[in-house]
């Protein structure tokens, strides 16, 4: 079955009461049982959804993986990969990624005993130096946040497994519609489905899929032990959303490539990080593992300040400056102080992220009417 069918159908089968097309909102906290123990196969609502279970499912078919689990939200989903482990144990994570994850790794688990490296993975080979018996878990983004770093999967995937470590891979700025990760090697797949899965900026979710069985059953038993569980309306929400994924992909990046275009040629631009620029470094291995290079991209001034980035930012008339990415309508950020603010200044400019930096998720408008709200913004 191939993409545009999956995002359709995958994981929804009309209603078998009243054969309603649509997977209806299960809006339930529990289920009668005909006598103890047995039930038609749901108990609890934080246990078993149908609606959850339906968008489970679609999930899981996007990736072209065998088990998906959806959470209250992407960090919701990265905090139950991390209860794998065990004090002692290490993780190697790339050193450009979501501040929210960096806060989560330090401040969070590190009091526990796990230990975290965040290490530049623009070649794989860089994580040989900081692998050991510890290491339980490698953990990369690709495209990276906000510097759009790729990183080779099937190389850090062999690297990885050749320690004995598992492999997770961030998919958010490329959907699976642009890269499947499992396919690459990777053990698991992460999204924060508030961005490009659900894509209309109305739903926060997260989600794991893999295709071990036994990861899926410590993420089954943890998603119900801690449970951190989306609600059915959500569910119900982004199972709606899949169903144009593929559409308002192809116009992300479509829009994409013609900023791009329009940004690298602008006198005021100083550095733009987007991975179809043939500069990129790593434009060859996104080629290779990516079937579209998305609408993420992040440029800073050629005077570098900050306070001509901020002004640039307060100017945008369709460019709206909020937290997230990855919905219809076209936002921008400064990662400095919005989605990066819980990185210590050091360790962002120790990754080459700028307090100039200006970070853009391109929408599904009018790429003209978008290129001229850049313009009137930078003049």
């Amino acid at each position: 079955m191939k993409f545009a069918t999956k995002a359709v159908h995958a994981g929804v089968e009309p209603d078998p009461s009243t054969g309603a097309i649509m997977t209806p909102i299960y809006q339930t906290s529990t289920y009668v049982q005909a006598s103890p123990g047995k039930h038609k196969g749901y108990e609890y609502a934080r246990t078993q959804n149908p609606t959850r279970d339906a968008l489970q499912a679609s999930i899981a078919a996007l990736e072209n993986g065998k088990y998906g689990f959806c959470f209250a939200s992407g960090l919701g989903a990265t905090d139950t990969v991390i209860k794998l482990l065990n004090p002692g144990d290490e993780v190697v994570a790339c050193n450009d990624l979501y501040g929210g994850t960096y806060r989560l790794f330090k401040r969070v688990f590190e009091k526990y005993g796990i230990k975290f490296h965040f290490v530049d993975m623009s070649k794989a080979e860089n994580i040989h130096t900081f692998l050991n018996e510890k290491t339980k878990l490698v953990w990369i983004e690709t495209p990276t946040n906000p510097l759009l770093n790729i990183i080779d999967i099937e190389q850090v995937a062999k690297i990885t497994h050749s320690f004995g470590a598992l492999l997770c891979v961030d998919n958010t700025f490329a959907s699976p519609y642009l890269q499947t990760p499992l396919e690459l090697g990777a053990d698991m797949v992460m999204h924060s489905v508030t961005k490009y899965i659900s894509g209309h900026s109305d739903v926060v979710m997260g989600a794991l899929i893999t295709n071990n069985d036994d990861l899926a059953k410590q993420f089954a038993f943890l998603q119900n032990a801690c449970g951190a569980v989306p609600a059915p309306q959500d569910c119900f929400l982004v199972l709606r959303g899949i169903k144009t994924l593929h559409l308002r992909m192809q116009a992300h990046c479509a829009n994409g490539e013609k900023i791009v275009q329009y940004l690298t040629n602008h006198p005021k631009i100083g550095q733009l990080w987007h991975p179809s620029l043939p500069s990129h470094p790593n434009h060859e291995i996104a080629k290779k593992q990516m079937r579209g290079f998305g609408g993420m991209m992040s440029f800073t001034l050629k005077d570098d300040s900050v306070e001509s980035a901020i002004k640039v930012l307060e100017n945008f008339k369709l460019f709206s400056l909020a937290e997230s990415l990855g919905g219809v309508e076209s936002l921008c950020g400064h990662p400095a102080t919005m989605t990066h603010a819980s990185i210590p200044k050091a360790e962002r400019e120790k990754a080459g992220l700028r307090d100039s930096l200006i970070r853009l998720s391109v929408g599904i408008e009018d790429a003209e009417d978008l290129i001229a709200d850049l313009a009137q913004a930078l003049g």
